[in-house]
């Protein structure tokens, strides 16, 4: 019995060092295909088997390798920065709610990721600085110009500025996206028990360089905005979409169910 019990162990202890060194192995390869520090290299090696195997994510596109860019999506659930991030091999960093960012079981995963804590009320110059230098020094930055996620019927909400003021006064491009299927039962957890299909559609960099010397001025920075949804919504296959703005007023109305994924 203590012969058999002895062999057991020795085929466990085999089996773990075989299993670790494959993780292993896998770690070293991902790190050496991507620009993730040695942090980051789990983190988004656990993103991509997730988002592959139990989302089924497909995605149609690239973002730029080289040089800054502000990412704009289209928001209809709380994961969509994980899709984006198949479609790189740096790091994207995205616009969070301080709270999440700050919230003791999620500061760590923003932390790895780099993200920018933002206030939801007003506008946020500390973070909005960040981003702005983000961008210029080369790195991407991911935004929603929706700014909520969105539940309705609607393709998308109408947008907000902070897009297209942080892509002009940073004087880079920007990249629009569309997300399509992803899970979200309307709580902040349930979508990592969901199964999906979700397709990751990514567009040509937007030349905003004609607008540069106006970066302040509202209503090219309203103009702006709504072409980010525009190009959005025509990668979801919707030409001569009718975008809009949010007002401060404006809030989504919930009278109608959400959509079904297609």
């Amino acid at each position: 019995m203590a012969a058999a019990a002895d062999m057991e162990i020795l085929a466990g202890g085999i089996l773990a060092a075989l299993i670790a060194g494959v993780v292993v192995r896998a770690l070293i390869w991902f790190r050496r295909h991507t620009r993730y520090r040695w942090v980051q290299g789990p983190f988004f090696l656990l993103n991509l088997i997730y988002t592959r195997v139990v989302w089924r994510t497909t995605v149609e596109g690239a973002l730029p390798r080289e040089g800054g860019a502000v990412v704009v999506a289209n928001h209809s659930s709380s994961i969509d920065p994980f899709f984006i991030q198949l479609a790189t091999d740096r790091i994207v960093h995205w616009m969070v709610a301080r709270e999440y960012a700050l919230n003791p079981l999620l500061a760590w995963a923003f932390r790895i990721t780099e993200s920018i804590p933002v206030n939801r009320g007003g506008i946020d110059t500390a973070a909005t600085k960040m981003a702005i230098r983000y961008a210029q020094q080369g790195d991407l930055v991911g935004l929603f110009p929706e700014g909520r996620i969105n539940q309705t019927n609607a393709l998308l909400l109408p947008g907000r500025p902070g897009a297209a003021l942080i892509a002009l006064r940073a004087r880079v491009p920007a990249v629009p996206c569309y997300i399509r299927g992803a899970p979200f039962d309307g709580t902040e957890w349930g979508c990592f028990f969901m199964m999906a299909k979700t397709h990751v559609k990514i567009g040509k960099p937007i030349d905003l360089s004609a607008y540069y010397d106006r970066a302040d001025q509202r209503e090219v920075q309203g103009e702006i905005t709504k072409l980010f949804l525009r190009e959005i919504a025509r990668l979801a296959g919707v030409e001569d979409y009718p975008a809009q703005l949010a007002g401060k007023r404006w809030a989504p109305r919930f009278d109608r169910q959400p959509a079904a994924s297609p």
